[in-house]
């Protein structure tokens, strides 16, 4: 028997003004009946965490999103990461000080490494009281004046060049308390 790893799936626009209805519980079972197992989410935005002998993420993602599809009629892009990509992230934030107000730090996981983003246009958008950092698949965005005011977090998929899907803080280590506790 393979040996299990525990990954997070970060699922994008569902449950977001109305559109793309998904209740949690739904899908837990959805997942379950369909090989997942322990899964558990965090509230309503998707946040779902879930053990899998598939070592490949990408699989991962295109099985939930296919399993969505089928079941509600709509295509949310879905991000897998493993537990320990999710614990790295959140080690490496550069920004210690802004834990302080977790929900003015966010991550942004992107699906793919950004080869050309556009850091001129992000410099010149950003508010000087935002901090960002570029690391790997990883964006840290501190928006100390709030993130719905923030042009730049609007815009950084665009700017990055890439699809990523955010979370701030406060969740992304709620999320590793969860995936722990079992």
């Amino acid at each position: 028997m393979n040996e299990k790893t525990k990954y997070i799936a970060l699922l994008r626009g569902v449950n977001v003004g109305g559109k793309n209805k998904l209740l949690m519980k739904e899908l837990v079972i959805l997942l379950e009946a369909n090989g997942f197992e322990n899964v558990k989410t965090y509230i309503q935005s998707g946040n779902v965490i879930f053990d899998s002998e598939q070592t490949d993420q990408f699989v991962l993602s295109r099985k939930i999103r296919q399993l969505i599809v089928k079941q509600y009629n709509f295509a949310p892009n879905v991000l897998v990461l493993s537990l320990e990509e999710i614990e790295q992230a959140v080690r490496n934030n550069p920004f210690e000080k802004a834990q302080e107000q977790p929900q003015l730090l966010h991550l942004f996981f992107l699906e793919q490494v950004a080869t050309k983003p556009d850091i001129s246009k992000i410099d010149e958008i950003k508010l000087n009281s935002e901090n960002y950092l570029l690391k790997g698949r990883i964006f840290y965005l501190h928006t100390p004046e709030g993130f719905g005011r923030s042009k730049l977090a609007i815009r950084a998929e665009k700017l990055l060049g890439v699809l990523c899907t955010a979370r701030n803080w406060r969740s992304m280590n709620r999320i590793i308390e969860l995936a722990k506790d079992n």
